[in-house]
């Protein structure tokens, strides 16, 4: 299948109008506190409704919101989002979008991302602990034998070494059976990965593979472009998953994600259970039995 070229993919000054865009709609006026007068034809605030909650003109929003202004200012941004009532994850997403400038005509790509030996040490060190190591766009770096076994068994062992077809968990999610099935509340699963990456995107607007890996999904998965159109924005380090194990049947298993000092985007990805727990059970089970 060829790759659908981002050469269309709209700039972070685009990314920054959407994104307000769709945070307007997703605020009432009774939640903004504005008084709400005749029949309204937009599901959220008005941009003049915006515009005078964050003490900003009309006209600068617009401007904003139609990706024709790379000026806006930290105050103005901060105004924006307190009249939105961001978190801050969203907060966070937003001041990385209006610190971007506008993409340049030809996207740079990225080298292969190399696991950072040190983590993948580690990694191999957790012994019955699954883990993971991804790199900033979600692909797979490397796993210790018990993250293979848990999220990918049907996958080559050695397949993370391959970087020209390495899995990548986004991917994998919302293309592969196997994974579909795996996730107990694969809706929920989906729409987490999916903040996340947009977290991620607005960091890394100017590369390539992003690009790529977001057309990609987007027109081989119907729900993958449902989920990024709605820009929700959310950093997930840590909770819970359930899983359907072809082997096991079903885990319970805490997640933490670990980030690297370095900043590069590469993060560790753990799998534990309760202590004497049944999911603890299954885990010890899937180890011994492989």
């Amino acid at each position: 299948m060829t790759t659908p070229q981002p050469t269309d993919s709209p700039g972070p000054v685009a990314e920054l109008g959407e994104f307000l865009r769709s945070r307007r709609d997703r605020i009432s006026p009774d939640e903004a506190g504005v008084d709400s007068y005749g029949r309204r034809r937009v599901p959220g605030l008005r941009r003049e409704e915006l515009a005078q909650l964050a003490g900003v003109s009309v006209t600068y929003l617009t401007r904003l919101e139609q990706g024709q202004s790379q000026n806006a200012s930290e105050a103005i941004i901060e105004a924006l989002a307190r009249a939105l009532q961001l978190d801050d994850d969203e907060r966070a997403h937003l001041a990385s979008l209006a610190g971007a400038r506008s993409r340049p005509r030809s996207l740079p790509t990225s080298p292969p991302e190399v696991a950072k030996p040190g983590a993948e040490q580690l990694l191999h060190a957790m012994g019955e602990v699954p883990a993971v190591l991804l790199g900033r766009f979600n692909d797979v770096l490397a796993w210790n034998r018990a993250g293979h076994l848990l999220l990918a068994g049907h996958l080559a062992a050695d397949a993370p070494s391959r970087p020209e077809d390495r899995p990548n968990q986004m991917a994998l999610l919302f293309l592969d059976p196997h994974t579909r099935d795996l996730h107990a509340d694969w809706a929920d699963e989906a729409a987490r990965a999916v903040a996340s990456l947009r977290f991620v995107a607005a960091q890394w607007a100017h590369d390539r593979r992003l690009a790529e890996l977001v057309g990609t999904l987007s027109v081989r998965s119907p729900e993958f472009a449902r989920l990024w159109a709605g820009h929700d924005v959310r950093l997930c380090t840590s909770g819970t998953k359930r899983f359907r194990h072809p082997e096991v049947g079903e885990l319970e298993l805490g997640y933490e994600v670990l980030h690297l000092p370095e900043g590069n985007g590469q993060r560790i990805l753990t799998h534990t259970a309760a202590p004497g727990s049944a999911s603890s059970a299954a885990l010890r089970l899937l180890l011994s039995a492989s």
